[in-house]
């Protein structure tokens, strides 16, 4: 794989988690965050894998921002920047350009990548920028089963942290309410404990969540994760637009080429998969 292909493989992996809407209490206590949690801007994080929220549109810029220092004091830094669009449909659009990421750390460059959903349409799309190159993936569709696995696999989590609150492992205290970059956000403080040896620790280990959560928009506008082992994360919303955005923004321009990916959403190979990963450009 060169060096191009395993930077559009990365991205997309990125894309399709935040998409899938990634999340840290779905990794076993102790074990490394899922590939995409760090991007979690381009999930609209807070949202249900799948879910569609009509009539609410806005648009907004998002930034995400990773601060690690190992031990030898070498201070690791991270940084994405993108927008975010929602229309009155449902329709969904996210661009994420990233720096200080895998090969672009060394070169010192970025890259843009696009993801657009249409439930309307009932496809997905990742467009590849640089090269003009949309795969086009097919949403899987809500049936009786998936909805039955989908709420199977969340009582499953809910009784394991069930048991983490009652081991005393897993602490979650309300901040109230706030109005963050203009919107009114609940906000949530979620401790959890990774208790002595459990990953070959003598001490214990606290990793501290914080999320502000707007009901209005159904998306988080502000969150920080600190993690003694991946360092600190954060997650900003800013300029939210509550008009609704150009039409354009969710069709994919003239000038690309449309290859097909596979199928996508909650149950199926397409967002939130990393067996969904569209076929990357073949090139130099």
């Amino acid at each position: 794989m060169n060096r191009k292909v395993c930077i559009y493989s990365l991205l997309s992996a990125a894309l399709l988690l935040g998409a899938g809407g990634a999340s840290a209490q779905r990794r076993g206590p102790g074990g490394p965050p899922p590939f995409g949690e760090p991007m979690e801007l381009m999930g609209f994080e807070g949202g249900h894998a799948g879910q569609v929220v009509k009539g609410s549109p806005f648009s907004a810029s998002v930034s995400s921002e990773t601060t690690q220092t190992l031990q030898d004091g070498t201070v690791v830094h991270r940084t994405s920047q993108g927008n975010v669009f929602r229309d009155s449909l449902g329709r969904s659009r996210r661009e994420m350009t990233v720096s200080g990421f895998g090969p672009l750390a060394a070169s010192g460059g970025t890259r843009t990548m696009v993801s657009i959903a249409d439930p309307v349409a009932g496809s997905h799309y990742m467009l590849d920028t640089t090269n003009k190159v949309a795969t086009k993936m097919v949403l899987h569709q809500h049936t009786a089963d998936s909805s039955a696995n989908a709420q199977s696999f969340e009582q499953r989590i809910q009784a394991r942290q069930q048991k983490e609150i009652a081991a005393g492992l897993l602490k979650t205290e309300s901040l109230g309410t706030q109005v963050i970059n203009g919107v009114s956000a609940e906000g949530t403080r979620i401790t959890h404990t990774i208790p002595v040896g459990q990953i070959g620790n003598d001490k214990a280990i606290s990793i501290v969540s914080e999320r502000w959560y707007s009901p209005d928009l159904q998306i988080v506008v502000k969150s920080t994760r600190i993690d003694p082992q991946f360092g600190t994360t954060t997650y900003t919303v800013t300029n939210i637009q509550r008009s609704e955005p150009a039409a354009t923004l969710f069709t994919v321009p003239s000038d690309f080429t449309v290859q097909t990916g596979g199928h996508g959403g909650p149950g199926g190979r397409g967002p939130g998969a990393i067996g969904a990963l569209p076929p990357a450009p073949e090139q130099d």
